[in-house]
């Protein structure tokens, strides 16, 4: 018997019942919704997350992303994956989107630009960072940020939350778990500091993992900015050291603009 991946009728109770607490939630608008799948569909999922040591992974080493793996090539994700990808940029999903968050007129991306399945290595982190604003084929600006999480097994003690600061980048307001079929949506803007900045220190075999997916809109009219990449920001007290692979893509279009605006320490 055919079951759908998701009930869209739950998902537009779910938002109606969120959209307020979404959009009071500091240090910006954000939720965390958990078992968000089935069961048997998480378990599904979590199965078919191709391990680290598969031949399908870039890595990041830079100095504020490192032992980061991702896969953004859709046909390369395995296709129960590729399923729920496919529902979470459906019309139905795009509808409890809009919902929770008030943003219409969303896009959602099915090239997974920068997004698709993220996994981070034991010791790797992901530095505090505002995500880039603008999609430069499309023409569109980035909205909404969408993190599944299908980590089984997840001990506090082994960091890897998703921290959440203020705007000048001064406190954590919210460390998030990212326990499995926990599903987390945050509007990304000029203020919306996030990142897993405190290396894990899971053992050995276990690994941080997620899906991640992005939404835009044409045009953004809560905001006006210049267009940038990712920029990261050092934590108070910590400094990045920069590497030799940063340098090389400082010097190499379009990374050129994008490094001399990256702040790296205070």
């Amino acid at each position: 018997m055919h079951q759908d991946l998701l009930d869209v009728a739950k998902l537009d109770w779910i938002s109606r019942e969120l959209s307020e607490s979404y959009s009071a939630a500091a240090p910006f608008p954000h939720v965390c919704i958990d078992n968000f799948l089935d069961d048997g569909i998480y378990r599904e999922a979590s199965a078919a997350f191709p391990s680290a040591d598969e031949k399908v992974w870039f890595t990041f080493r830079s100095a504020a992303e490192n032992l980061k793996l991702q896969i953004q090539d859709f046909y390369a994700i395995p296709p129960a994956l590729r399923s729920l990808i496919v529902e979470f940029n459906s019309p139905g999903f795009i509808r409890f989107l809009e919902q929770l968050s008030g943003i219409q007129g969303l896009v959602p991306d099915p090239h997974l630009h920068g997004g698709g399945l993220h996994q981070t290595l034991p010791g790797g982190r992901l530095g505090l960072h505002i995500d880039y604003n603008y999609h430069l084929e499309w023409k569109l600006d980035r909205r909404l940020n969408v993190l599944l999480y299908l980590n089984d097994e997840w001990d506090d003690n082994w960091a890897g939350h998703l921290q959440l600061w203020d705007e000048e980048v001064q406190h954590c307001v919210q460390n998030i778990s990212p326990i499995g079929n926990r599903l987390v949506v945050f509007s990304t803007n000029e203020c919306s500091w996030h990142g897993h900045p405190v290396p894990l220190a899971c053992p050995p075999g276990v690994t941080r993992r997620s899906i991640a997916l992005y939404y835009y809109t044409n045009g953004r009219p809560d905001q006006a900015s210049e267009e940038h990449t990712t920029r990261f920001h050092a934590r108070p007290g910590e400094r990045f050291t920069i590497t030799a692979r940063d340098i090389l893509h400082g010097m190499t279009p379009p990374y050129a603009k994008a490094l001399a605006k990256r702040i790296v320490g205070r």
